[in-house]
Order: structure tokens, then sequence, then C-alpha cells
């Protein structure tokens, strides 16, 4: 079953919108500098998943003279692009923050109003990351969470996903921060906290980043639609052998190209005919393919 990637995208979108802005509240009020890069954090998620509707928006238009396969890949260069703003506008922001204010001698200011909308906005990431699973549940097919993410050809639910996941564990850095802050009355706690968020966040992106790169570059469907695929078409009954058979996907698209030699035909006009319907079964069988490129080969 194919997830709804839009639907997700704007729950994270809405929810990452209303953290951002408590959160930035929040530390101008405090001093926080946890809490700072976290707003940044959530900020920067926002225009990620506007890059991420952007992306899926380009990847349905229809293919061109220029672009005889379609734009769908154009979501998986959007996902790639978002892979970076994560690593640098999140990440590494953070950690220089963090390390920028290892030195600092002022503590936090009413630490009790970070905790309250670090309270707030850990309810409203799970809410998002409940959204997210309840539709990577739908995709992944029985698969474990960490096979799917491996498998997986939908980068847009593969970056919101790895983005709501560093978000939670990201507040959770923060609250522990805050709260070694108030025991303690030491500042360098929260610094502490600011690095460790943007550890986190570099991994995360760099996780993410190496997964979507493969797509952008041109990887096959995922490998159990893929034998789906080579089942379906060794087993029929126009089929005599397959010799090859190639995938690319090409956003919520795959094209297929396969070598075969077919059953015997007395003229090259029923041979067309049985590729004909060898592709029209497959098309119904596999409503992802847009293109398939059919060579016969009975050459004895």
């Amino acid at each position: 079953m194919q997830a709804n990637t839009t639907r997700t995208i704007l729950y994270a979108l809405g929810a990452n919108a209303a953290i951002g802005a408590a959160k930035l509240a929040a530390a101008l009020f405090t001093g926080s500098n946890a809490m700072l890069a976290e707003a940044v954090h959530s900020f920067a998620d926002c225009g990620n998943q506007v890059l991420l509707l952007v992306g899926s928006h380009r990847a349905k238009r229809p293919p061109s003279p220029d672009y005889p396969l379609g734009h769908g890949k154009a979501v998986f260069f959007w996902s790639f692009v978002v892979a970076l703003i994560l690593f640098s506008m999140g990440g590494l922001f953070s950690i220089y923050e963090g390390w920028h204010k290892l030195h600092a001698t002022q503590g936090l200011q009413s630490p009790w109003v970070a905790l309250a909308v670090l309270g707030f906005s850990i309810v409203m990431e799970i809410y998002s990351l409940r959204a997210c699973l309840a539709e990577v549940r739908k995709a992944r097919q029985g698969r474990t969470l960490w096979r799917w993410f491996r498998d997986s050809r939908q980068s847009e639910l593969i970056v919101v996903l790895g983005e709501d996941l560093a978000a939670l564990f990201g507040l959770a850095f923060a609250a522990v921060a805050v709260m070694a802050t108030i025991a303690t009355g030491d500042p360098i706690y929260d610094a502490l906290g600011s690095i460790a968020i943007g550890v986190l966040l570099v991994a995360v992106a760099i996780g993410v980043g190496l997964e979507v790169v493969g797509l952008l570059i041109g990887q096959s469907v995922d490998p159990k639609s893929r034998q789906a695929m080579e089942d379906f078409v060794r087993s029929h009954p126009e089929i005599d052998a397959v010799f090859n058979l190639i995938t690319l996907q090409l956003g919520d698209e795959v094209m297929l190209a396969v070598k075969a030699r077919m059953v015997s035909h007395d003229s090259a006009s029923e041979l067309i005919a049985a590729i004909n319907r060898c592709e029209r079964d497959l098309r119904g069988a596999f409503p992802q393919l847009r293109w398939i490129f059919f060579e016969p080969d009975n050459a004895d």
C-alpha cells in the first residue's frame, strides 16, 4: 500500500510551525542556548517540509521532449537538499552555538518556562511522529522499521521520519540540559545540550542523505517489488523465458525494461499482440509502472 506522503508532510509542517514559534519565544525569554538551537531546528524543518512539497509538485509534471521519462526524480533532488539543510542549518548551527556559549557565565532566566515549552513541543512532535508512522506502517508491509528505511524508495517519507525522530530526541536532550542547568546553576550544561542536539542532527542528516543519494543517482525499485515483478513476468503465459529485467525508480513511478523469449507465434502481428497483453497485465498488477520497454528475443 502506498503511503500518503503529502498528508504526512503537512502534519509535520503544522506541528513544526507551532513548536518553532513556542521555542523561539522561550529562548528569547529564558536565554537558553539549547532552546535557541531547538527553535532553529524547528524552523529549518518547516522550510524543509515546504521544499518537500515543492519537490512532490514538480515530480508530477508530465514528460516532455527534454525529459522523456518525466520529472519524478525531482522529489529525490529536493529530499537531498533537505538533508543538506538539516546538516548545515540544523546540526552545524547548533554545534556552533553550543561551542560559542561553553564559557558563558550568565545562567538561564525563568528556566521553568523553557521546560513548559519543551513539554508542549514533545506533545506536538509525538503527534507528528504518530501521523508519520501511520503512513510508514502502510508502506512497510510487515517489514521492520529499519528494513523499510533501508529498502524504501519514498524519499519524502524517509526525510520526514528522520526529522521527526531527530526532533523528538533533540527535545529530550534540551530538556535534560535545562534540568541539569536548574539543578546545578551551571550554564555549561545548556551549552552541552546544544552541542548534543547538533551532533544528533548531523548524524540523522548523514543517514538520510546516504539513503536519498542512491535514489538520486538511479536506484531500482525495492527488492520485494522487483522480485514480485520478475515472478509475474516469468509466470505469464506469453513468456517462455526471461533473460533480463531492469527497473528504475522515478519518484512514485517506475520504469521496467524486459528482455524475454516469447512463446511461439505464427506471425509478427501475433507476437506484438502477445507483448501488448503482457504489458497490459503488468500495468494491472503493478499500477506504479509508467513505462514498460519489452524486447522479445526469439532468435534460435
